[in-house]
């Protein structure tokens, strides 16, 4: 089983940027508070949808207070605290656990060759001078940006040796062989596949949810989709299975930044959602309104109508 307190639907939110550079707050509380209200459980910022290597410590630390100010619940929260610098990480990660985040979604380092054990003594060292007694950590297993992976045994030997601490894993690797290796070693950890498409075998087989980036431009279908799960209503679930996976499939085929963004200018008319942090190149208008046309979408998106969980 996974863990209890942390399952369901998580956005890794989308950061906007001003024509300047600068991360456009308004903007970016806005979409937060919009996606809580389409239904996600929680919302990651600064994951990598969110361009969270493009960011600056200050930013990052910054934008979480603002959300928070905003109104947003801290346990609605699991901010990517992950960077190569162990010292890095650990002011990222304090500063999460302070704020009272559900908790910190933390990439392994990825610059310097590395061995299982040394991995290991990376996050035990984070936790052990993070020393926050509400500390949680997801465990960000992203191979193909980072070249390192978060094995289903190094998941396992965490969980036992912090086993109130490392409570979640992130697989953004797109090979359900490894989400189900995870979830089979480390069954007190909550392993969340990083696309709603694997929901539709994960919540039999034991995954706690999905952090999808295509959470941030359907959300209620997925929120829909994961209640009529919950509650055993299969007619349901499989109705709203073809729309959600030809959402996932065109967003996904188009890149989901540039695509997500574009969309986001198309739908809301704020051309500074086609800005991206160098060196990306800024959303393409053109994509965003043929995305628009070709999945009949809008912004924001329909409350679900589903009893939620």
């Amino acid at each position: 089983m996974s863990h209890p307190d942390l399952r369901g639907i998580v956005s890794p939110i989308l950061t906007p940027f001003n024509d300047d550079g600068t991360i456009a707050t308004r903007l970016y509380i806005d979409h937060a508070l919009a996606s809580l209200e389409a239904g996600v459980h929680y919302l990651s910022p600064f994951g990598t949808t969110g361009e969270a290597v493009a960011c600056g410590m200050s930013e990052r630390m910054e934008m979480l207070e603002r959300l928070v100010d905003a109104g947003i619940p801290p346990d609605r929260l699991m901010p990517g605290t992950g960077l190569c610098a162990l010292p890095d990480t650990v002011l990222l990660t304090r500063h999460a656990a302070d704020l009272g985040c559900a908790a910190a979604m933390v990439l392994p380092p990825f610059y310097y060759p590395h061995s299982e054990d040394g991995l290991y003594t990376y996050f035990a060292r984070l936790i052990e001078a993070v020393q926050a007694d509400r500390l949680r950590l997801c465990m960000y297993h992203i191979p193909k940006m980072t070249g390192v992976a978060i094995s289903p045994a190094l998941t396992a030997r965490l969980n036992a040796a912090f086993p109130e601490t490392v409570v979640a894993y992130k697989d953004s690797d797109g090979d359900w062989t490894n989400t189900k290796a995870v979830i089979d070693a480390a069954p007190g950890v909550s392993v969340f596949p990083a696309s709603e498409v694997h929901l539709v075998q994960g919540i039999g087989a034991g995954a706690a949810g999905c952090i999808s980036a295509t959470c941030n431009s359907n959300p209620s279908v997925i929120r829909a989709y994961w209640d009529a799960r919950q509650h055993g209503d299969e007619d349901r679930a499989e109705a709203l299975r073809p729309g959600m996976e030809a959402h996932r499939q065109a967003v996904q085929a188009a890149g989901f930044i540039p695509a997500l963004k574009a969309m986001m200018a198309t739908a809301t008319g704020e051309a500074r959602w086609l800005n991206t942090r160098p060196p990306m190149d800024d959303a393409d208008p053109a994509l965003g309104q043929r995305l628009v046309d070709q999945l009949g979408w809008s912004w924001p998106p329909e409350d679900p109508r589903q009893p939620r969980t």
